[in-house]
């Protein structure tokens, strides 16, 4: 829950470029709903282009401006996501956003990365 007094980033941009930002006591709001949706559709349409990549990476007779092309959408995906990443991101409690005292996180195996 976003306490009022915090700004959403919203997943758009203004008319200038700039960043746009919900300021509203309910995560229930009609906007904070579409963003939400919206959201949700970048991701979605980030993770079908990811696909996309692979497949048109795997083919050794794609020609260059084909590669130009999806290195320009991978971009912008990319982009969309960190937004959405750093928009959830600053609406989490504090709590989750501190390591607890003694505890420095999930500890994984040296053979989970490769």
């Amino acid at each position: 829950m976003t306490p009022h007094n915090e700004l959403r980033l919203l997943p758009w941009s203004g008319p200038d470029g700039k960043p746009c930002y919900l300021s509203t006591d309910h995560n229930d709001s009609h906007l904070s709903r579409l963003a939400d949706n919206t959201e949700e559709i970048q991701l979605g349409l980030a993770a079908d282009l990811v696909a996309h990549a692979r497949e048109i990476l795997d083919d050794d007779e794609t020609e260059p401006e084909e590669l130009r092309r999806l290195s320009a959408n991978l971009t912008e995906a990319l982009k969309d996501a960190i937004r959405v990443a750093t928009s959830r991101g600053h609406r989490l409690p504090a709590s989750d956003l501190t390591t607890r005292e003694g505890h420095e996180g999930p500890r994984l195996p040296a053979a989970a990365f490769g």
